[in-house]
């Protein structure tokens, strides 16, 4: 019993502690479209952008392709965690303000959730892939341009 005494203590304490490595915690999103003719307060825009200092152009095309797509964003998490640290609902939140345009993580998704539409995918679809972590293969530095 003094044996196996140490191997359960050592057993659980490599359990307990792991489980930080699992997190599996989906950030917070919308599952339905808003209600009908209801208004989802807008995309940053215009002089908006203009007051956020913008360094890249990826920053601004960002933001116009969340303008494109806002009921998908509604229904998308955003795996910054801004729901912990900002309260954010969605990652269209993180588009009404600036902290889209300092974020590469809602930057992706954004530009990752505006490709999917195009190619007629569904927000639910959409957010599947970026429960996958799909939207890591946008890299910024190619967002420049005109979109798509």
């Amino acid at each position: 019993m003094k044996r196996i005494l140490p191997h359960l203590a050592t057993i659980f304490l490599a359990i307990t502690t792991s489980a930080q490595f699992l997190d599996k915690e989906v950030p917070a999103y919308h599952p339905l479209p808003p209600a009908k003719g209801e208004k989802l307060t807008p995309i940053a825009s215009g002089a908006q952008l203009d007051q956020m200092n913008l360094e890249y152009d990826f920053q601004r095309r960002a933001y116009e392709a969340a303008a494109k797509v806002p009921r998908v964003l509604h229904q998308l998490p955003c795996y910054c965690f801004c729901d912990r640290s900002a309260g954010h609902t969605s990652l269209h939140t993180c588009f009404e303000g600036d902290h889209g345009s300092h974020c590469s993580t809602c930057m992706q998704e954004a530009f990752y959730a505006y490709q999917m539409t195009k190619k007629g995918k569904t927000a639910k679809e959409i957010r599947e892939g970026i429960m996958r972590g799909d939207y890591k293969t946008i890299d910024l530095r190619t967002m420049s341009g005109p979109l798509a």
